[in-house]
């Protein structure tokens, strides 16, 4: 039976345990990446920079994490999962932080480079870790189950964030990240599993060589970058266009619409998860890409509306963007034997975080503020997304071509010993 479908059982309620903290640490990465989406309007004003030095401070984060994935794919591997995310997240809580005292524009960059760096080796981490605990057969309501750290994200802390900097500045939100990556530092130290994942007799340069060379794993990582464009392209000026466009105030309309949508998400993640392992990936991700494109090419064209409409669209928004990493995800780890599962996901992870990144730099190059603040060009902006969704549909399509398990549901299982 192919290393892919290997993994390291534990008991139920110990998985459950594991996915929850994991699902934990996810929403903070996910949280510190998303923050600056609704911060854009404060962080232009307060530091009097263009919509394009706000693109580098989104796209910062993206960047600094695919230089230190790719670095990660040579060395995550020799440790044991464990050690590895407790160390990486523990340098997470500490730079968001820095994110919190930065004084000035240009010291948040930096801060927003040394979070992205941990924090994106962290996310790999956590994926990787999906792999080694969850079957084949189960691994798409798993990827769910911790997907769901996207809407909880939008529904708990966007919102929250947006209050706080709106009461007490643009450095509160950081603080309370930085609060709550401590408390779930400790929660992983005690919760996580201590199984055995390292690679005994670990070489870097050739696993790294076998990881780039291998065919059905190129195709794995070009999906995976295109994956995130799309919504790259979008999201960096989702929040700002929603206030200058849609006419949403930040201090009250624009939390509610967040929270709607993430509520929304919250409900459907699950249930696309659940469907992942019930039914071809590939058909799945096409669905839910071909809402989206419906979805993107309106929201991109929204004039001033209500904050019911706003609500909504956002709904559909979170909804058809997120119901995409389920089985898109899922094919991709089942893409990689076990044993070169570490460096794998971190390479990709640094893949998907350099596409996400330049997609943040590109958007800059769009949009352009008009007289009020209107910001134009977003319609254009959707069409180049839209070009994103039907790539990466296609890309899935020659993955499973080349390895029809990864689309499959219902693979079969080979457990490891099982952990204590």
């Amino acid at each position: 039976m192919p290393a892919a479908e290997q993994y390291h059982s534990l008991p139920r309620r110990r998985e459950l345990i594991t996915l929850a903290t994991l699902g934990a640490v996810h929403f903070t990465h996910i949280l510190d990446f998303m923050i600056m989406m609704p911060l854009g309007s404060q962080l232009m004003r307060v530091f009097g920079i263009t919509p394009i030095q706000f693109t580098y401070l989104v796209a910062a984060y993206g960047l600094a994490a695919a230089a230190s994935g790719f670095i990660g794919g040579f060395i995550l591997d020799r440790f044991d999962r464990k050690r590895a995310l407790i160390v990486l997240y523990a340098g997470f809580g500490i730079a968001t932080l820095a994110c919190a005292l930065a004084p000035s524009h240009h010291a948040l960059l930096l801060a927003r480079l040394a979070a992205g760096a941990f924090g994106g080796l962290a996310g790999s981490t956590v994926s990787a870790m999906i792999g080694d605990i969850i079957p084949p057969s189960r691994r798409g309501r798993a990827m769910g189950l911790v997907m769901t750290a996207f809407p909880l994200a939008s529904v708990l802390g966007v919102p929250a964030g947006l209050v706080l900097a709106g009461k007490f500045g643009w450095h509160a939100p950081f603080f309370l990240l930085a609060a709550c990556a401590a408390v779930i530092l400790v929660l992983a130290g005690i919760a996580l599993p201590p199984i055995r994942t390292a690679v005994h007799g670990h070489r870097p340069w050739p696993q790294m060589r076998a990881i780039l060379s291998h065919g059905i794993h190129l195709r794995a990582f070009a999906l995976g970058a295109t994956l995130v464009m799309a919504g790259g392209l979008i999201i960096p000026f989702l929040a700002p266009s929603f206030i200058a466009n849609v006419g949403l105030n930040e201090s009250i309309e624009l939390p509610i619409a967040y929270a709607a949508g993430g509520v929304a998400t919250a409900a459907s993640t699950p249930v696309v998860g659940w469907l992942s392992d019930r039914m071809d990936r590939l058909k799945l991700l096409a669905l839910m890409s071909a809402g989206a494109v419906l979805v993107v090419l309106f929201i991109t064209r929204m004039g001033p509306s209500t904050v019911l409409t706003s609500s909504i669209m956002m709904a559909l928004f979170m909804m058809t963007m997120s119901g995409r990493f389920a089985p898109a995800m899922t094919m991709i780890t089942n893409a990689v034997d076990a044993r070169y599962r570490g460096g794998f996901m971190s390479v990709n992870a640094a893949l998907q975080q350099a596409a996400s990144g330049g997609a943040n730099i590109v958007a800059g190059l769009f949009i352009t503020r008009g007289p009020g603040g209107h910001l134009g060009g977003m319609p254009t902006l959707g069409y180049v997304s839209v070009g994103f969704f039907a790539l990466t549909v296609f890309l899935a399509a020659g993955l499973r071509a080349a390895a029809p398990h990864v689309s499959a549901p219902g693979l079969p299982q080979q457990p490891l010993p099982k952990a204590a």
